[in-house]
Formats: C-alpha cells, structure tokens, sequence
C-alpha cells in the first residue's frame, strides 16, 4: 500500500484571529505525513541521515481550498507519486472530520549527500522498498 493517512488536530497557536489555519502552518502537517509514510515503510528519516543521506525538498505545489479551523481533527494523506534515479514525489491531500477536502499539496524530494551537499542515488534498501510501494499501486 502506497498510501498513509495519519490525524492532526489543528492547535489554537496554528491558527490567526479569525481561527483559520495560517497557510505557512500546512507545512508541517505534510511534513509529518511524509515522515510517517516513511516510517511505515520501514524508512526511518533519522537513520537515513546518520548513513549520510538527506531528502530535502526541491519543489512544493499547494492548492488551499477550503479552510482548517481550529480544533478541527484533520487526515492527513500521504502517497507515493514517483520515484527516479535520485527523486521521490509524494502527493498529499488535507481532509476535515467530515471529508471534505481542505488541501492539496505535491512535493519532490532529492536524495542528497549530507558529506558533499550532491545529488545521490538512494541505499539499494531504500530503492527496493520505494520500488516494491510504486509497483503495488500499478496492480
């Protein structure tokens, strides 16, 4: 399963004076679900940047489409979009408690060496795991 969903309720300090979600303050959201969609695939973000690897993210696209408020209890849904030879795109989407979508966002990320600050190809694990999640989605 290429997909991770995961719940968010927004906090008061997330919000302006109106109690709607500043739009700066989605970030970490996806932030979260992309970790957690790692996570879940037996990818741990911290281990990979002990071996030396970085991920940063080179492009985002948000489309803010309805508000979050506060208190609301967000899903948070992350999925896998592609993988290259040293690239992963996650596309990720903002639901309320009711369904209703709030969100939309795609990002690309860039394996990178921490040592040099260069463009990498991923560990073989890493390859494997992304490539096992890309092919069971096409099934």
């Amino acid at each position: 399963m290429k997909e991770h969903q995961l719940e968010v309720r927004v906090r008061y300090s997330e919000t302006d004076q109106m109690g709607v979600v500043y739009h700066g303050n989605y970030l970490p959201y996806f932030e979260i679900g992309r970790v957690e969609w790692l996570r879940d695939k037996g990818i741990s973000y911290k281990e990979l940047e002990e071996s030396g690897v970085a991920l940063p993210i080179v492009n985002i696209n948000i489309n803010y489409k309805k508000p979050a408020r506060y208190d609301d209890l967000l899903k948070v849904i992350t999925k896998l979009k592609f993988r290259s030879s040293v690239k992963i795109g996650f596309e990720c989407k903002i639901e309320n408690e009711n369904g209703e979508l709030l969100t939309t966002a795609d990002f690309i990320l860039v394996f990178v060496s921490i040592k040099t600050g260069r463009p990498i190809t991923p560990p073989e694990q890493i390859v494997s795991i992304l490539n096992t999640h890309l092919l069971s989605e096409k099934m």
